[in-house]
């Protein structure tokens, strides 16, 4: 069997700081900055430095060694980096980059022009970080990818950033761009980025929300908690918050090939999700605004799988899996009763693994990371979860996201059993609509060879040994079809 036919874990929530955005943190004298410090050993090393008490004086956050090091002590075989933010959210002890705007956080301390031109050059940088990385071992496929970066900001030009996405989409490496809560200031329901949802829809790219400003810091109130408040909450509603504006705007409606990746299992959004359907059926406002029930919006979306829990995923499932039945504005609740654990298998397919890595390491030293094992464990744990949609969570639903399948698997050779040269033929393969479904056309077959039976039994996830043929792929239960080496 070729060294990709196991099945391959998919980190789609990692960060990373490329050196030419770390040449504008050098020049800081307040965090986020970065320094030069020297070790125990007495060499010099640059540290990142994001809090105004880091009690680790900082963390090697732009290492490509220490990420590919990573993933090989956690089993990942390929991460989707994004770029990481500036700071983090404003609290007693973490400082906010720029208080004085309300834009994109990556970029929010320059110009329109200025952030026009290193969006660029860092999308350049980051498609050369991931195009040179190791590939993985019997195919041309990378570990790393990435997400490209909009220069977000005040008096951006429409043109500035669809020129932007026109780049990214032309930079094989980078598959989608990392987004913030605030657009260019006045959040995802801003008419203004009506032009930039329909270009990243026509690209294909996947937008990932991640949160950047959290809430009020006051909400956390005058008791040192350390991060806790702000990173276990303020995040998770910023995402809510962000998302659900973005529904009520109908930019979902309006492009219904946009594909959107919300962090933290999109945070309260699952849990709120039929008490927002409910306030839009009563608000004259927003009633007759959408063109289904609040709840059928989660079944467009996808959640990475950073919850930490198996109860916790398995509700996300539940509430995503459920999500086609309430197409149209006047669906009710009850369509949705019995379904049972066939909808939190649905619900499956919109979920991908994360790490958040650098970020949450051991507090003590220690091989592997308790917030990796407790994810991958919270994944394996959810019931009623097949080991096919575990496999689709860990990695096979990514590589359908993305698009991170071979160019060249749509052809694979196939024979009967009994040797027989009139059954042999190609298949195409294609993938379908929905992440982790393939659908086959085969070509050149004989009638004893029914096309139809093919198609039905691989979108079923049957093994292809049932088909009566011998195994000549690597067929993924998740939906992904990847060659064997002797093809």
């Amino acid at each position: 069997m070729a060294a990709l036919s196991h099945r391959l874990l998919v980190d789609v929530h990692t960060h990373v700081y490329l050196p030419r955005y770390l040449s504008f943190l050098r020049a800081r004298s307040a965090v986020p900055r970065v320094f030069t410090r020297t070790t125990p050993d007495g060499a010099s090393e640059d540290r990142l430095l994001i809090l105004d008490a880091e009690p680790s004086s900082g963390r090697p956050y732009w290492d490509r060694g220490l990420k590919l090091d990573f993933m090989k002590r956690h089993g990942i075989d390929i991460s989707v980096v994004r770029l990481l933010r500036p700071a983090c959210v404003p609290s007693s002890r973490l400082t906010l980059v720029a208080p004085r705007s309300s834009a994109n956080p990556w970029l929010d301390f320059l110009s329109a022009p200025a952030a026009h031109e290193l969006a660029r050059q860092l999308n350049d940088d980051l498609e050369t970080y991931c195009s040179t990385s190791p590939a993985l071992a019997g195919g041309p496929l990378k570990q790393l990818y990435g997400f490209g970066l909009l220069p977000l900001v005040p008096e951006v030009t429409t043109a500035s950033l669809l020129d932007t996405v026109h780049h990214i989409s032309a930079l094989p490496h980078l598959k989608g761009v990392i987004m913030g809560s605030r657009g260019l200031g006045n959040g995802l329901d801003d008419d203004a980025l009506e032009p930039v949802w329909a270009a990243l829809e026509h690209a294909g790219l996947v937008v990932f929300l991640h949160p950047h400003y959290g809430v009020d810091g006051k909400e956390w109130g005058a008791k040192d908690n350390g991060h806790v408040l702000p990173l276990a909450l303020g995040f998770p509603f910023e995402t809510t918050i962000a998302v659900t504006r973005l529904i009520l705007a109908g930019v979902l409606d309006r492009h219904p090939g946009l594909r959107v990746l919300l962090a933290h299992s999109g945070g309260a959004l699952p849990q709120l999700s039929a008490r927002l359907a409910s306030c839009i059926a009563h608000d004259p406002v927003v009633a007759a605004r959408l063109q289904h029930d609040a709840r059928f919006y989660l079944g467009r979306l996808y959640f990475d799988a950073v919850a930490y829990g198996a109860e916790e995923l398995a509700f996300v499932g539940d509430v995503v899996g459920r999500a086609d039945t309430f197409a149209g504005s006047s669906a009710s609740a009850a369509a949705s009763r019995g379904a049972g654990l066939a909808q939190r298998r649905r619900g499956s397919r919109r979920m991908l693994f994360g790490t958040d890595h650098p970020f949450f390491p051991p507090l003590g030293e220690t091989e592997r990371w308790k917030s990796v094992v407790e994810n991958l464990e919270a994944i394996d744990g959810v019931h009623g979860w097949d080991e096919a949609d575990k496999d689709g969570v860990r990695g096979g639903n990514a590589l359908a996201l993305f698009g991170l399948v071979y160019n060249s698997f749509a052809r694979a050779n196939l024979n009967r059993q009994d040797g027989s040269s009139q059954a042999r033929g190609n298949i195409n393969a294609t993938p379908g609509p929905s992440a982790g479904i393939v659908t086959m056309a085969a070509c050149n077959y004989t009638p004893d060879i029914q096309t139809a039976q093919i198609s039905l039994s691989l979108c079923q996830r049957q093994p292809v040994e049932d088909l009566g043929c011998s195994r000549r792929w690597v067929w993924f239960p998740s939906g992904v079809l990847l060659p064997d080496t002797q093809l």
